[in-house]
């Protein structure tokens, strides 16, 4: 049993040093040192040799790659939370298991998304942008106004744990909280949060001072915030959004916001990533949203805790148990 052969493991992007170190000493394993996003024909490579291939969100691992993958491999064990990235349904009909790493990004991305809230209606990087160009000549009474938070409805968009955790934050900071979730919370959850719940996300949009959107990206989300949809949000409304781009149309938003037909928005992640619409920094020069680069998760112990889950999930599944992190079509 000690000479058995250690499972090739290949990491698609750089991971922190201790993670790499702590799976070199357990697993065969493969490196992406300088950290360049590897192509299609790179994943395919890799997963023709691979027992354990690691992918992040920015590998496409769908059903034609799924397809060229060799008979070894046997776990895709995704470092993130989310799996929108990766055909599930099509890798566990080839007998693949799928893994990801949910739990340890979520209080690093509610402070994240806590921060765009306060940022947005009170143009926070706009008025860093008056001091470096220096036009700033003295406090006024009536300059650089932006919207009280104490008070303003918030509404969730998916009550998992980090909106969960979102809510807690934002009822500190005296807002009431609303949410919209597949789900209705526990009563005992929505008594803790102080939380309204709204089975209609039309009817919710309609009443809320700033939105959030938090639940996953899944075929039944993409775009859940359509033209029409966003159409029902008040004018003086604001959408903060640290979950996945694709969950909001980002043309209709963008033009929104420039007819002023909606107040602005926080942004952390965008429709076409790695792109950013120009137009929508346009708008951020212009103070109207503040984008941020897909940083909600982005802490070192954020990274290192996903690199343990990932090890966790791999040692398990090569001991011949059930890794407790295992995703199932049935779960998206």
């Amino acid at each position: 049993m000690a000479n058995r052969k250690k499972p090739l493991v290949v990491v698609t992007r750089k991971l922190p040093d201790t993670v790499e170190t702590r799976m070199r000493e357990l697993f065969e394993t493969r490196l992406n040192v300088d950290d360049k996003p590897m192509s299609q024909d790179d994943l395919a490579a890799a997963m023709k040799v691979a027992d354990v291939i690691v992918p992040t969100v920015t590998d496409r691992i769908d059903a034609a790659l799924l397809a060229q993958a060799g008979p070894q491999l046997r776990l895709i064990a995704q470092f993130g939370n989310g799996v929108d990235n990766i055909d599930v349904a099509t890798a566990v009909q080839r007998g693949i298991t799928v893994t990801n790493t949910p739990g340890v990004l979520t209080e690093d991305t509610a402070d994240m998304t806590m921060a765009l809230i306060l940022a947005v209606p009170r143009r926070l990087a706009e008025g860093f942008e008056v001091l470096e160009h220096g036009d700033w000549s003295g406090w006024s009474p009536t300059w650089m106004l932006g919207k009280r938070i104490h008070g303003k409805r918030l509404g969730i968009i998916g009550m998992g744990r980090i909106g969960q955790a979102l809510a807690r934050r934002a009822a500190a900071f005296g807002m009431q909280i609303h949410y919209h979730n597949r789900r209705r919370l526990p009563e005992r959850v929505e008594r803790e949060l102080d939380a309204t719940y709204w089975e209609s996300l039309d009817q919710m949009l309609a009443r809320m001072d700033i939105v959030s959107v938090n639940c996953p990206h899944t075929p039944a989300t993409y775009h859940l915030l359509s033209a029409r949809r966003l159409k029902l949000l008040k004018k003086d409304a604001f959408i903060v959004n640290t979950a996945r781009g694709e969950i909001i149309d980002e043309v209709a938003l963008t033009r929104m916001i420039e007819a002023g037909d909606l107040a602005g928005a926080g942004l952390d992640v965008f429709e076409h990533e790695p792109a950013v619409n120009p137009r929508l920094l346009k708008l951020a020069k212009a103070g109207k949203v503040v984008l941020l680069p897909h940083m909600g998760s982005a802490t070192i112990e954020g990274r290192v805790d996903m690199g343990e889950k990932v090890i966790v999930n791999i040692k398990a599944f090569m001991d011949g148990h059930k890794p407790p992190d295992r995703v199932l079509p049935s779960m998206l």
